[in-house]
């Protein structure tokens, strides 16, 4: 039952996508746009040219609602628009470093990047809210040096809460691939908080 009032909202949603109602339109963006922008950085060389893409792919969302089947699900069919749209743009990039001689006038990484998008939870006092805020940045930072086919499918797997099935549809791996992909991946950040954890106890002491 759960499924088929999904289901509905869902038919319900597309709609109003359809009519263009400005309300059912800022409600999806509010919800996606922030995990959009976080696996567009996944493909692409900063988070100005990742806010650029999702930007891109709502404006694909408007001009191809009509067009949407219900073959996969609203979301699905969003990330795909996203993911080929951050293809592209990743083979302009690739085009355009392999030609760049000056490196004034190449993507580079802005001071601050790979802090995730989550916000740091409610905690009782300064020296906790620090500690999350801490944690989280480190999160962030060790997703960011993951290669890219793995940063992208943990930010499916981890961030959007995309199913296995999805996320082999939307990148176009193995189940299989999918599997190695997310477990290098997770390890690797389980890896990264350690050491961090261990520094600290290094330091403390």
């Amino acid at each position: 039952m759960t499924g088929d009032r999904e289901a509905a909202a869902e038919r319900a949603l597309v709609e109003r996508l359809r009519r263009r109602d400005e309300v059912a339109f800022s409600t999806l963006v509010e919800a996606l746009h922030p995990v959009l922008v976080r696996v567009a950085r996944g493909h692409v060389q900063s988070w100005a040219v990742a806010e650029d893409v999702a930007q891109a792919t709502w404006l694909g969302v408007l001009s191809g609602i009509d067009r949407f089947e219900g073959r996969s699900s609203l979301r699905t069919w969003i990330f795909r628009i996203l993911v080929n749209t951050a293809r592209t743009v990743r083979a302009r990039e690739s085009r355009s470093l392999s030609t760049c001689t000056a490196p004034a006038r190449c993507h580079q990484l802005e001071d601050g990047e790979g802090v995730t998008t989550r916000s740091a939870p409610s905690v009782a006092s300064p020296e906790e809210r620090l500690l999350a805020a801490e944690m989280l940045a480190a999160i962030g930072a060790a997703v960011e040096a993951l290669p890219q086919r793995q940063r992208t499918v943990i930010a499916l797997r981890d961030l959007v809460g995309a199913g296995s099935s999805e996320v082999c549809q939307l990148l176009g791996v193995s189940a299989g691939s999918q599997r190695v992909l997310l477990h290098r991946a997770r390890a690797r950040v389980r890896e990264t908080l350690l050491e961090r954890a261990n520094q600290a106890s290094g330091e403390a002491a």
